[in-house]
């Protein structure tokens, strides 16, 4: 059995004293760490901004605070704190932020954390980390503990569906296949709908290629712009919001390098998304393998795909940003 991320942890702590590990009341991914780690282990409470208030100080005094918290609430409620505590003095803490996107799925509005990537981007010196799966979480843990500055990471404990191929390192991405048609960019769980995707689309006689942008930032500059040379349409798919995500990212790195290729970008235009069961969701905001694979034929100029359902059928709304530029 895969090592999880408390025991992943756990075993840092162990390793290393310095590490104290924080909660604002949201227990799940660390159940049994309090029982374990005795003083090193604090609960605020539902006070999102104390808890990064006391891991700056703690930060100060040498430790490497691990904070734990609802996305929407960390990166939203607790951002000032954020900014001014840890960001402008670059402290090493790091944040654990729970059920980001559509992992909050059965949650409201209030509870949806799809605009956080560009929130926190927007603090120099920010690292955000988004594993696809648990697998990827716990491989990725040394290297975010020991990083020198702030990191947030979009927790995501699911299981692993796609074969990762390359040791993790912050700043590079992950090139799952090679293609020289379509390159299908994303972060987080939805790894899992693109890959379905890629199947579709190989199967209708497209070279696709499938890169894991597990870090946000800094982004692999390098993968991007090769796929941008290399490919014929980039499709960006996130669980954010149009601005500011992943699409923004490419589009100034494209005008950063003067380079340009067509791109399309599917993530949320402006509107929460509808409340269910996450495979609801998905389906429902046109996020599954299927959907996404329809979009990127629509763009490619062929719309007749019999094997792959329009989104459209289940999502009246249609809040899903299919642009085309």
């Amino acid at each position: 059995m895969s090592e999880t991320y408390e025991n992943a942890l756990l075993r840092l702590c162990i390793e290393d004293p310095r590490i104290v590990v924080l909660t604002a009341e949201n227990r799940a991914a660390i159940r049994t760490l309090d029982q374990k780690l005795g003083a090193r282990f604090i609960d605020v409470g539902i006070c999102e901004q104390t808890m990064i208030g006391m891991a700056a100080g703690l930060a100060l005094r040498g430790r490497i605070p691990v904070v734990h918290a609802l996305s929407a609430f960390l990166t939203m409620r607790a951002f000032e704190f954020i900014r001014t505590d840890v960001g402008i003095a670059h402290l090493p803490v790091k944040l654990i932020g729970g059920v980001p996107g559509f992992l909050s799925e059965a949650n409201g509005p209030t509870h949806q954390a799809i605009e956080d990537v560009a929130i926190l981007r927007s603090i120099p010196g920010m690292q955000i980390v988004c594993p696809s799966d648990e697998e990827e979480l716990v491989r990725a843990l040394p290297a975010i503990v020991a990083s020198p500055g702030p990191v947030y990471v979009r927790y995501n404990a699911r299981p692993s569906v796609v074969p990762h191929t390359a040791e993790f390192a912050i700043g590079e991405s992950e090139v799952l296949s090679d293609g020289t048609d379509v390159t299908l960019l994303t972060y987080g769980f939805l790894l899992e709908e693109a890959w379905q995707a890629r199947s579709l689309l190989e199967r209708d006689g497209l070279s696709v290629r499938v890169v894991n942008v597990r870090t946000l930032v800094p982004l692999d500059v390098e993968v991007i712009l090769r796929a941008a040379t290399e490919t014929k349409l980039l499709v960006t798919i996130e669980d954010h919001f149009r601005t500011g995500g992943l699409r923004s990212m490419i589009a100034e790195t494209l005008l950063d390098h003067s380079a340009t290729c067509r791109t399309l970008s599917l993530a949320l235009d402006g509107t929460w998304f509808q409340p269910a069961l996450l495979r609801d969701v998905l389906a429902y905001e046109g996020f599954t393998g299927d959907a996404i694979a329809k979009s990127v034929r629509a763009a490619q100029g062929e719309t007749s795909c019999p094997t792959m359902p329009s989104p459209s059928l289940t999502n009246p709304k249609q809040s899903i940003a299919a642009h085309l530029d």
